[in-house]
């Protein structure tokens, strides 16, 4: 039987894989579970990731970690200046052999990309990116290939101040799904991750020999398919759109979200639904996830980032203020 055509798992059946992901994910992960819950959410809700955060801090580690445990193909591109377009999509060769031309496939092609320093990258590559993330398909040389599913980016995005960064505009902004943003672990997560670096390997290699593989790319297929049929009642869907709309004329905000922002909040929330093994999406479903899908589609005003505000402090002040359904 086809992967792609396996039959869709239950609720409860979902629930138990998913939190098993978690699990296995989490074997080498120190700390970080709301990255690593948030990111296994935007897998199930078949969307991309943006990531920030200071380097050190495990983004490669999750994205193999998490290619290992579903026996996916993971793939890593540094993202650099002099970085084209077909570095990343791939490009045609001349092979003199055989006197005709065949396409090398870039690295785009797998199921798990870590796509590093996204706005290092020359607006031309980052829309080549951001285009097969969308698309889900690339074209060379007039011919369109389908990528992989299931299919994960997951890009990192160094502070704008820095030296040599290109902004992402906020309409390709808006094409990740969430936005997670990874911190320094506590002073006890990070005695445990430097004793067991030290203690298991020569330098500091990433270790995830103790990830085992327990789904295949077909299984998520299966997951994302459940996660579908989590029913959305209209009281919730009006609670998503009340604090989509919210977002637009909150004080402190000078640019709130789009549409797309409200499909990407329902998405999530089935996702996060199927966590809690339920069969219907909660306000607590969409209240956890909203800050995630968000915090990257708001802009503040230029006094308050002035003054060291964070799009989660607004985003925060402004949940608590939009009424949700009862249950």
């Amino acid at each position: 039987m086809n992967e792609a055509n396996a039959p869709t798992p239950s609720i409860d059946q979902a629930a138990a894989r998913v939190r098993e992901l978690e699990a296995m994910v989490s074997r080498a992960i120190i700390g970080q579970r709301d990255v690593i819950r948030e990111t296994i959410v935007a897998l199930i809700a078949g969307g991309h990731v943006l990531v920030e955060g200071l380097p050190g801090l495990g983004k490669t580690l999750l994205v193999r970690s998490l290619s290992k445990a579903v026996g996916g193909k993971f793939s890593r591109i540094q993202l650099t200046p002099d970085l084209m377009p077909s570095d990343v999509t791939g490009h045609a060769v001349f092979d003199m052999k055989e006197e005709t031309f065949r396409i090398r496939r870039g690295p785009i092609f797998c199921n798990f990309l870590l796509g590093d320093e996204i706005n290092r990258a020359p607006a031309k590559t980052q829309s080549a990116l951001l285009e097969a993330m969308q698309e889900e398909q690339v074209t060379i040389e007039g011919k369109t290939y389908e990528l992989e599913q299931p299919f994960l980016v997951m890009a990192t995005q160094n502070p704008i101040e820095q030296e040599g960064t290109y902004p992402l505009p906020q309409a390709q902004l808006d094409r990740f799904l969430i936005n997670v943003q990874i911190s320094y672990p506590s002073e006890e997560e990070e005695s445990e991750m430097i004793r067991q670096v030290t203690a298991t390997s020569v330098g500091n290699q990433l270790d995830i020999s103790s990830i085992e593989p327990i789904l295949t790319p077909g299984d998520v297929l299966g997951l994302q398919r459940a996660a579908v049929q989590i029913e959305v009642d209209k009281a919730i869907l009006d609670y998503i759109v009340r604090i989509v709309r919210t977002t637009r004329d909150w004080q402190g905000i000078e640019t709130g979200a789009g549409p797309r922002a409200g499909i990407a909040l329902l998405r999530c929330a089935r996702a996060q639904a199927l966590f809690n093994s339920n069969d219907f999406v909660t306000p607590d479903d969409v209240k956890s996830i909203a800050p995630a899908v968000l915090r990257h589609r708001v802009k503040l005003t230029a006094d308050l980032e002035i003054e060291g505000y964070q799009p989660d402090d607004v985003l925060s002040e402004m949940l608590a203020n939009v009424a949700a359904p009862r249950q």
